[in-house]
């Protein structure tokens, strides 16, 4: 059973939503944040992974080893790469899935080789380590939320994913790791340390730019005040909650469980409430990764 507010702010509140709903509107949105984030990707792939010989994982590391030992631009080398993998992809995953990393396959390398003449704001490799990870996450953010892909070990991943039936997390890994080792192997072990420090960086940034830095917080109460407490929070924190059937593992006594999801700035609020109503409630307070739908916004 859900209560709802009937309060016009709170209606208004609950429709918005991150991303255009016209389907072509989308289609440009979705290009336009892969465009962006190849854009930033290339960026700092040039300001910082490049010159201190960072190559963490995939494609773009792969390139940076081939630059360190034979001299090769690395764009044409993720193109050299990404080309023959866009076919095999193709012929092997069939064409949905590989148009979906057409755009990210070519234009990413064009705009590695469009910024490859920025000098480096530093070459201390920690530094460089981590704001390239940064930068790295965040592109490839980008690239996730328009449900875009720039090829390269991603197709190569589902390629190893569909004939052998390893998971596609294992795939990844394996071939992140194995350009790391030949880093070790062929540019040094110290860089190598480096590069898996800027892939750990980029994959907390993507996990942060899926979820937002604005973290919620989910409460379960447990109360013999229920309604006044549902009202309370309905008319006073303007939330919809949800009454949960519950029974008491000692007593087995029928109890109402209310449940309700908060933004972090609203807690002190919610517990003021609910020691106004009920100080005897028991509350239970939890954070949460990230919520979609009413009152919230949706990615």
């Amino acid at each position: 059973m859900t209560h709802s507010s009937n309060s016009t702010a709170s209606r208004q509140r609950r429709r918005r939503a991150a991303g255009p709903a016209n389907p072509r509107t989308q289609a440009i949105w979705a290009i336009a944040q892969l465009l962006v984030g190849a854009f930033i990707i290339a960026a700092s792939f040039n300001l910082f992974l490049v010159p201190n010989g960072i190559a963490s994982g995939g494609v773009s590391g792969l390139s940076i080893i081939v630059k360190q030992v034979l001299g090769i631009q690395p764009a044409y080398t993720q193109w050299i790469i990404n080309i023959p993998l866009f076919f095999a992809g193709l012929w092997l995953l069939g064409k949905r899935f590989a148009l979906k990393s057409l755009l990210g396959s070519f234009t990413l390398p064009l705009f590695v080789l469009l910024t490859a003449h920025w000098p480096p704001p530093t070459d201390n490799p920690l530094l460089a380590a981590v704001y390239g990870g940064v930068g790295v996450g965040i592109g490839l953010g980008l690239v996730f939320r328009g449900r875009g892909s720039t090829g390269g070990t991603d197709l190569a991943a589902q390629i190893l994913h569909k004939y052998t039936g390893l998971s596609l997390g294992i795939t990844v890994v394996c071939f992140d790791g194995l350009v790391i080792a030949l880093a070790g192997i062929l540019i040094s072990p110290e860089n190598a340390l480096y590069a898996l420090i800027a892939l750990f960086v980029t994959s907390k940034t993507i996990d942060l730019l899926q979820t937002g830095l604005a973290l919620s917080k989910v409460a379960f109460i447990i109360s013999d005040r229920t309604e006044e407490l549902a009202d309370a929070v309905l008319t006073q924190l303007d939330r919809g909650l949800t009454e949960l059937d519950a029974h008491g593992g000692y007593t087995g006594q029928r109890r109402v469980v209310l449940m309700v999801v908060v933004s972090q700035n609203e807690v002190p609020k919610l517990k003021a409430i609910i020691r106004s109503v009920d100080p005897g409630a028991f509350v239970i307070i939890s954070q949460t990764a990230e919520v979609i739908g009413q009152g919230f916004k949706i990615e």
